[in-house]
């Protein structure tokens, strides 16, 4: 499925956070949002998901304009997830997952054997088979990261939205959800932090500054020390590492010090 935002502008009053982005995902690709906080990679996503109303410009899966989707149909097509997510219910870890087969039965529908199996293959695809009756109060950060990408796996979309998945994850649960992400075969746009793990798992970088589109190409092209300058305030030093990876290193500025 193919994601198009044309001239995609979003804000508050007083405040534009999005402006005049036009982003092209090709159907099966990884795209990484890259830039710094407040720089509207959360908010673009959003937008992308249709869950916030674009002040301008428009968002087209395969050409169709979602504006007039109802919220069904963009459950069935797009999964989104954020960053965090607290609840003060007593779920378990099986419970949030199942919510992504909400929009595939009816309303007051019970979930079926199918959906028991997607949910189960989502879990352990996350490593929490082992936890899916565990209740949501009980569980880390990351387990609780964790279980809202299941529930994202579990509503089998064509298109995959994240918001800095790997929050709260350690080092393998960010490789592993990582190497999930980039064999999918979902079109995937999602948000990270990691310069590093955006250069290595994702087809292409997409860097935001001030909420526009400041560089839009592979690792290598906006992964440059000019680049990396302006728009986060840091010296780096681009290479590769041991394993070949694209590599990026870092130091800050006077002028990207904190006051």
């Amino acid at each position: 499925m193919r994601i198009e935002a044309r001239d995609l502008s979003w804000g508050v009053p007083g405040r534009t956070i999005v402006r005049s982005v036009d982003l092209d995902v090709e159907p099966g690709t990884t795209v990484g949002l890259i830039g710094p906080n407040g720089s509207g990679k959360s908010s673009l996503l959003r937008c992308l998901a249709g869950l916030r109303t674009p002040s301008a410009g428009s968002v087209h899966y395969d050409g169709a304009d979602i504006a007039g989707w109802p919220a069904r149909s963009k459950a069935r097509h797009i999964a989104f997830a954020e960053q965090s997510v607290d609840t003060d219910s007593d779920l378990c870890v099986g419970d949030v997952a199942m919510l992504g087969r909400a929009a595939h039965r009816a309303r007051w529908q019970a979930p079926d054997g199918l959906d028991h199996a997607i949910v189960a293959a989502a879990l352990e695809r996350l490593d929490l088979g082992g936890l899916a009756s565990r209740p949501w109060q009980q569980l880390s950060g990351g387990e609780r990261q964790r279980a809202h990408l299941a529930r994202a796996l579990a509503q089998r979309t064509w298109a995959l939205l994240l918001d800095e998945p790997t929050n709260h994850l350690d080092v393998r649960h960010q490789l592993d959800l990582m190497e999930l992400v980039a064999s999918t075969g979902q079109t995937v746009v999602i948000a990270l932090h990691d310069l590093a793990l955006a250069a290595r798992y994702c087809d292409r970088l997409v860097l935001m500054h001030r909420g526009a589109v400041a560089a839009d190409g592979s690792a290598a092209e906006v992964l440059t020390r000019p680049l990396l300058r302006e728009v986060f305030g840091v010296d780096a030093e681009i290479g590769r590492d041991g394993l070949g990876h694209l590599s990026v290193s870092y130091r800050t500025t006077s002028e990207g010090v904190l006051k």
